[in-house]
């Protein structure tokens, strides 16, 4: 294994363009993108993922709405090649490396006006309408990159273990976005702030035991990404950072305590990060939520599910409103979710 301090991160430009594949059989190339729109309180994220060897991509595109309903749709469209992420009515558009990508979407999104049906997904998307939808949103970068790939000090690759891989490679922006979103025969102007991310290599979703992901923006000059990642063994891995006029701090320890309903699903939360310079309170309030799972049964015929759960997430920082997601990953064993949090 790598020694951390000798680990530096390597991104250009190209990296926002796919790459050649690696020989891993579950090797994933994928971008993401959220938005929130303070004014309008509507928010969205989307997100493909080309898992070439195994003929598919994951495409997820998710709207959440002023009143509480959220449209949804998932599906596993074929695909052939890595050359570009389009597929299943979803195209990301690289217009200039690092300021400039565009999101396009064009087809069916499942309207739920209870969210919470999405737990038992064949259910939700019998029983509840099944409507067109189209995205167009522009995406500007309101901050410089975070991350990249990570390399030993000579330039040389770090192995990794594709069976306990999560991404070999990757990197966040925050951004601006603006554009129109079409739910039916509903239409909405949208201009807002999000994050976007970027990753390429091995990945299985069972391969990260539980995380905690909460990005967040309150305004062009004020974001905020903070990340806890928990292993079966060993300290979790606190990090992230905080945007400010243009420059990101790296946040050095983060500590998030969360309220949860019967479900195990959060409802509130309180955050705190630490960067060199200062500390950071945050207090969130979940808007409205939808729980998502991804399967996979391994070759020994074990079934593994995986839990995330996806709330648009109001929070308040330096007596500022802002607007994200809290994003809490979980294995689930023996009916409940693994993270030690969890009460």
């Amino acid at each position: 294994m790598a020694d951390r301090d000798s680990i530096r991160y390597v991104l250009e430009p190209e990296d926002e363009l796919c790459h050649e594949p690696d020989a891993a059989s579950n090797y994933n190339e994928s971008m993401y993108f959220n938005v929130f729109d303070p004014r309008r309180k509507i928010g969205g994220w989307f997100r493909l993922g080309n898992r070439v060897h195994e003929g598919y991509a994951e495409m997820s595109n998710c709207i959440y709405l002023s009143d509480g309903r959220i449209g949804f749709m998932y599906g596993r469209p074929k695909i052939e090649h890595n050359r570009e992420l389009r597929a299943g009515g979803m195209h990301f558009e690289v217009v200039e490396p690092f300021e400039h990508l565009r999101v396009h979407y064009d087809g069916k999104i499942c309207l739920l006006d209870e969210p919470l049906q999405m737990a038992n997904p064949s259910a939700a998307f019998k029983n509840n309408p099944i409507v067109d939808c189209t995205v167009d949103l522009d995406y500007r970068g309101i901050a410089p990159m975070f991350g990249g790939k990570p390399v030993q000090a000579d330039g040389s690759e770090i192995p990794v273990d594709p069976e306990k891989s999560f991404a070999k490679a990757h990197y966040e922006q925050h951004v601006a976005a603006s554009g129109v979103i079409t739910i039916g025969d509903e239409t909405w102007d949208i201009e807002g702030f999000g994050l976007r991310d970027k990753s390429w290599g091995p990945r299985y979703w069972q391969a990260v035991h539980w995380y905690r992901w909460l990005p967040m923006n309150f305004g062009p000059d004020f974001a905020m990404m903070i990340s806890i990642i928990g292993r079966e063994d060993g300290e979790p891995r606190r990090s992230g950072m905080v945007l400010q006029n243009g420059v990101y701090t790296l946040i050095e320890d983060a500590r998030i305590e969360s309220t949860w309903d019967e479900n195990w699903y959060q409802t509130n939360l309180r955050a705190w990060a630490k960067t060199k310079d200062r500390q950071f309170e945050v207090e969130g309030r979940v808007l409205s939520m939808i729980p998502l799972r991804n399967r996979r049964k391994t070759e020994a015929g074990d079934s593994l599910v995986t839990r995330i759960t996806e709330g648009m997430t109001e929070y308040s920082c330096d007596g500022k409103t802002g607007y994200g997601l809290s994003e809490y990953l979980d294995q689930i064993v023996d009916g409940r979710p693994v993270g030690p949090d969890v009460r």
